[in-house]
């Protein structure tokens, strides 16, 4: 229980450190181009993958249950609102929680177990500004985008699904599709992907700026970012669901 209140409190300080060396200039905006452009291209690939299939598989899934109540028409506006206020912003986390924030780990936790992180120090380098703060920012600015790539992906999957068995038109999908989505809906998204890609960010960085005991400490700490990232993103969507909700039936 000890070694858990020192965690929080190590965390809290890791953040704070982090809000005020973010507003402190010299500004390593090209470095944060560079993680931004890191963090997508990564990530590309298996989120359309991911966005398409999970587009189809919930359309399929959902298409028996409305049939039953004849209710069929209602999958265009079904799928659009699953896929904006819920499954998106999860697929897209969960996805950059597995692959970008376990790359940070193991690549600040290997700086720092052959004590590259103190050459910087040395050399007059901030390595706190220079490799953790443009991390978090690029993760915060990027899952975003890539979450509303996600949502355009899983909707373009469901279209095919759907104009296969109900030879629905593109423009009528689309249509009947936004026509049930709100501006809750999207800033709520937009909101927890901003709040999904600082916790993998951060985390991420956490984990390797304090990894040590040699290789064995950069595998701990990249898997510690990954177990860490994705149980606090599903508190985050607990907590942001219910805080929406109440808002809505305000």
């Amino acid at each position: 229980m000890d070694q858990l209140f020192i965690d929080v409190y190590s965390g809290y300080k890791f953040i704070t450190r982090f809000i005020k060396e973010s507003f402190q200039a010299p500004f390593e905006w090209r470095e944060v181009i560079k993680q931004c452009l890191e963090v997508g291209f990564r990530s590309l690939p298996l989120i359309t993958l991911t966005g398409f299939v999970t587009g189809i598989v919930f359309t399929k899934q959902s298409r028996p249950s409305l049939a039953a109540f004849g209710a069929s028409s209602w999958l265009p506006s079904l799928i659009a609102i699953a896929l904006v206020r819920a499954l998106a912003p999860l697929v897209t986390a969960l996805i950059c929680a597995g692959k970008v924030g376990s790359n940070i780990g193991a690549e600040l936790g290997s700086m720092k177990v052959t004590e590259q992180i103190d050459a910087m120090e040395v050399s007059a380098v901030n390595p706190f500004k220079f490799l953790v703060v443009t991390r978090v920012l690029a993760t915060t600015i990027t899952v975003p985008i890539l979450m509303m790539y996600c949502a355009f992906v899983g909707l373009m999957g469901a279209y095919l699904d759907v104009h296969s068995h109900e030879l629905t038109s593109f423009i009528t999908f689309f249509e009947e599709a936004f026509a049930q989505i709100t501006f809750l809906d999207v800033f709520s998204s937009v909101f927890k992907a901003f709040a999904y890609g600082f916790t993998i960010g951060i985390v991420g960085c956490y984990k390797g700026f304090n990894a040590s005991q040699g290789t064995q400490g950069v595998g701990r700490a990249a898997n510690a970012a990954v177990v860490l990232s994705m149980f606090l993103i599903f508190v985050e969507e607990i907590i942001i669901v219910q805080l929406t909700n109440w808002i809505r039936y305000f």
